[in-house]
């Protein structure tokens, strides 16, 4: 039978051997199995370092419903939807440069009245244009004015009057929307022009009544048509 010191000396060995045992799997482990466990750290402040930051990604930018562009009332009235108004007034005679413009507007006529218009002499049977956008609103002859047209401006602030003329353009009617340029009729002599003085009486008035073509307040079409002034 064994002493009891021995026994003794025997436990506190395999304690030992136990003990040993446990430090040496702690080291192992810390050495080679936590760091890959881990996320490294700083080895003087012990601070696991932040991630360094990957590529910058710019967020996709969804598409977004553009708004409706702001339309000027005045440039596309209910009575006109298909038909823009136009910056300028062009000369109403296929063919004449603005030199060759002479400023009539004031010069007398029979019976004390003033021109209030201009006269653009030009070969008989030169196209006569439309000198805007705008509808024709009235066909009229007359004594004076002869063969005649009055179109009204898009935004409904002029009429455009057109006299002396030899004939209307074919498929030109009342009530038509034209667009600045087209051919509505030809130069003449018709009324009161004089035989042989061929050329296109041209007026530009503002509108007090739609109804009343024949009124209004004359302009001076000599300064919109040479670029020295502009309706709009």
């Amino acid at each position: 039978m064994a002493k009891p010191a021995s026994r003794t000396r025997r436990a506190f060995f395999v304690l030992y051997l136990v003990v040993v045992h446990a430090a040496l799997i702690g080291l192992l482990a810390e050495r080679f199995l936590l760091p890959r466990l881990l996320p490294p750290t700083d080895l003087n402040t012990g601070i696991i370092p932040e991630p360094a930051p990957g590529p910058q990604t710019t967020p996709a930018v969804l598409p977004t419903e553009l708004p409706e562009p702001s339309v000027e009332p005045s440039a596309l009235p209910s009575p006109f939807p298909t038909i823009a108004r136009t910056a300028k007034i062009i000369i109403p005679v296929q063919g004449i440069a603005s030199e060759q413009l002479i400023d009539t507007f004031s010069a007398a006529r029979s019976e004390g009245r003033s021109h209030d218009a201009m006269d653009i002499p030009a070969p008989a049977g030169t196209p006569v244009l439309a000198a805007a956008d705008g509808e024709i609103v009235k066909f009229f002859d007359s004594k004076l004015g002869g063969i005649t047209i009055y179109q009204i401006t898009v935004d409904q602030k002029y009429f455009l009057y057109y006299a002396h003329l030899q004939r209307r353009a074919e498929g030109i009617s009342e009530k038509q929307l034209v667009r600045q340029g087209t051919v509505i009729g030809y130069v003449g002599d018709t009324g009161n022009a004089g035989v042989g003085n061929y050329h296109l009486h041209f007026s530009i008035s503002t509108v007090s009544d739609t109804n009343r073509f024949w009124d209004g307040t004359p302009i001076n079409p000599y300064p919109i048509l040479t670029g020295r002034a502009e309706l709009w």
